[in-house]
């Protein structure tokens, strides 16, 4: 009987080196060297600091600051742990609302996001992923049109022309990949960053 199972002990034992150890770190090694930010996190920095992730959005909620997408993310609720209470952008549980097109508690939220959108810039339609939120719930990106529509509210927050935060937007603004893949984008954080420096200037 050993002699029936010890095979399948030692190809199961050698398996699980090669394809649990050795595979995980040689390719953590390659990642490291060949891709040294994207491995480490793409993490951003600021004088030195951690300030964020480029993968990971983050809730900005000043007016003189460019707001991301909404995030249906959540955490367990401090004060009973049988419920939970919205934690946007918590990358230890990311994942949609799973609220569907009926749901009213959706087209509520959705109603009262573009309502108040409208409110801050009527002469322009609001754009859609200023009230969706993303599938992950964590999506650092924006769309250019979802930047440009912020615009007046940041420029007049920080009593800075629209013409330079505008320019902001547009110098922030990464393209398809390869011309191709994708649809332009606006990492919210780098522009809030950005947007910092120009200040400061």
């Amino acid at each position: 009987m050993l002699r029936e199972i010890r095979p399948a002990i030692i190809v199961l034992v050698l398996l699980t080196l090669i394809t649990g150890l050795a595979y995980p770190l040689a390719m953590t090694a390659i990642a490291g060297v060949i891709f040294p930010k994207q491995a480490q996190g793409s993490l951003i920095e600021r004088d030195g600091k951690v300030v964020g992730s480029a993968l990971i959005g983050q809730e900005f909620k000043d007016d003189k600051y460019f707001h991301g997408r909404p995030s249906a993310t959540l955490a367990p609720d401090p004060a009973d742990s049988t419920k939970t209470v919205p934690a946007p952008y918590n990358a230890a549980n990311s994942g949609g609302s799973n609220l569907g097109p009926t749901s009213k508690a959706l087209n509520d939220r959705v109603k009262e996001d573009v309502d108040k959108l409208k409110a801050e810039n009527p002469s322009v339609p609001v754009p859609i992923d200023l009230v969706t939120t993303s599938g992950s719930g964590l999506d650092p990106d924006i769309s250019p049109e979802g930047a440009l529509f912020q615009v007046p509210r940041v420029a007049k927050a920080r009593n800075m022309p629209e013409n330079r935060v505008r320019a902001l937007v547009t110098e922030n603004t990464t393209g398809r990949f390869a011309g191709l893949l994708g649809e332009p984008r606006v990492n919210v954080l780098a522009l809030n960053l950005a947007l910092d420096a120009a200040a400061t200037k």
